[in-house]
């Protein structure tokens, strides 16, 4: 039995009333077409269920309708959001998406994912790059191809787009001490890692605004285990009425930890995290926490490569994104402590 052709081209236009040629222009999105013209195309692709062959279309526009992301390759609600987010973005803008995980994140294996993709024939690629590096390497090849960093190094001559991790902290720490508390301490997230280092300097630069020295911080790596140890040792140090964690996860740990040590929260420690977790106003009690805009990342990120990918010139573009303070019940004022 010969198999049943899908829709062509030719069978779009004769439904529009136009030449193949006219659609060909509205699929590539070509601006020389009428509004109506356009209008006309897409009822009849919709109406066939035509699908463009992108093969061929991509010789003739010279592009594939496809970008590169390069992802950390671990289960962090932050990258994960991230990837998510930029993947959502380039659908909305008609583009696929293939995605590269390096073997590590030292700059030589980013670099090499990036080859990896652009090999694919992607028109771009965005590097979700939350660990330090120095940024030389993928600003040169950034002048090859278009390229925009997600977290990446604040050296360098590339585009990036980050969430102001300084501004969220620092927010996160000036809403403790505005409740009365003479001292904020920190779970911080492990060294190496862009947002856990700025959020270290946030913390520092609200006592700093308050006049406060700060007492010193204390290490975590990102999971609830890490905050746990972390809430362990705080629980057992006299003094401390407010922690702030570098991440909801290790502020989960913190809460069970002090819970374990028969702390209550917030009436003998308050709480705040970092991320604003979907699941953390279901914590007990529910977290105050700093939320990122994760779907703005991914807007800004993928409409500044577009932006490369269309003119064919590179970008030295910084975007920013605030965060935004979340107020739950685990944040209070100070209560006197008899037993401190």
């Amino acid at each position: 039995m010969t198999p049943t052709r899908g829709p062509a081209m030719t069978d779009v236009a004769r439904l529009a009333g136009v030449s193949h040629q006219t659609v060909s222009r509205v699929i590539n999105g070509h601006p020389n077409v009428t509004e109506a013209t356009r209008t006309r195309v897409h009822q009849a692709i919709s109406e066939l269920g035509y699908r463009p062959n992108t093969a061929a279309r991509a010789l003739v526009t010279g592009r594939s309708s496809t970008i590169g992301i390069v992802g950390t390759g671990n289960a962090l609600y932050g990258p994960v959001s991230t990837l998510y987010s930029i993947e959502s973005a380039a659908r909305q803008a008609g583009y696929s998406v293939v995605v590269g995980v390096p073997t590590s994140f030292d700059e030589s294996a980013i670099i090499t994912c990036v080859r990896r993709l652009q090999k694919q024939g992607v028109d771009g690629v965005v590097v979700i790059a939350p660990l330090r590096t120095d940024g030389g390497d993928i600003a040169e090849l950034a002048r090859e191809l278009p390229l925009v960093a997600v977290e990446g190094s604040p050296a360098g001559d590339l585009a990036v787009v980050s969430v102001d991790q300084i501004a969220g902290a620092r927010a996160a720490t000036a809403h403790l001490l505005d409740l009365g508390h003479s001292a904020v301490w920190h779970v911080a997230g492990p060294l190496g890692w862009y947002e856990a280092a700025d959020r270290v300097t946030g913390w520092r630069l609200a006592h700093e605004d308050a006049g406060i020295e700060p007492p010193p911080t204390l290490s975590g790596d990102w999971t609830a285990k890490s905050g746990f140890s972390a809430g362990s040792d705080l629980a057992r140090t006299a003094g401390v009425t407010a922690v702030f964690a570098a991440n909801d996860a290790m502020a989960l740990g913190i809460l069970r930890a002090l819970e374990v040590q028969g702390k209550r929260v917030p009436q003998d420690v308050s709480v705040i995290g970092f991320d604003d977790v979907p699941d953390a106003e279901f914590f007990s009690p529910p977290l105050t926490t700093i939320r990122q805009e994760f779907s703005e990342v991914g807007v800004r990120s993928v409409e500044i490569l577009l932006d490369q990918i269309d003119t064919g010139n590179r970008s030295t573009r910084r975007s920013s994104i605030e965060p935004s303070l979340v107020i739950r019940s685990s944040t209070g004022p100070p209560h006197a402590h008899t037993d401190q």
